[in-house]
């Protein structure tokens, strides 16, 4: 990636970054938007939605994709602590071109501890743009 629609392929997975969890940021995070959740518990649901979002935001800044339609099927597999590093990537589940110029690409969003086990994982529909001929 950045690929147009045409270019990507079923079965293509995307490398979306790392993120590391810092005991600084579950702290600020947990001051903001979870103020009774305990550091010793690890990072909240929340946080861990909010990594994710920032990995594939980052990512897909200069992909052909021109709206997120959906993030549906949000599964929470385990909860990090602090010091882990969270990896993000996407797998191309199917397309559909639904016109001229667009097509619509469903993926399953995954991230990973340091171990390589399952913290969170959605499934998303995007369109992108076909290539201008």
């Amino acid at each position: 990636m950045p690929a147009h629609f045409e270019d990507i392929e079923v079965g293509q997975v995307v490398a979306l970054g790392s993120m590391p969890l810092s005991e600084t940021m579950m702290e600020s995070f947990n001051a903001t938007f979870a103020r009774d959740r305990d550091l010793s518990e690890g990072a909240c649901e929340a946080l861990v939605y909010t990594v994710w979002s920032s990995l594939d935001a980052a990512a897909s800044a200069d992909w052909p994709q021109t709206k997120r339609l959906a993030v549906d099927a949000l599964r929470w597999g385990r909860i990090p602590p602090a010091g882990d590093t969270l990896r993000g990537r996407m797998t191309v589940m199917g397309k559909d071109p639904v016109g001229a110029g667009k097509g619509i690409v469903f993926a399953q969003h995954d991230l990973l501890d340091q171990a390589g086990r399952l913290v969170f994982s959605c499934l998303t529909r995007s369109l992108f743009a076909c290539r201008e001929l």
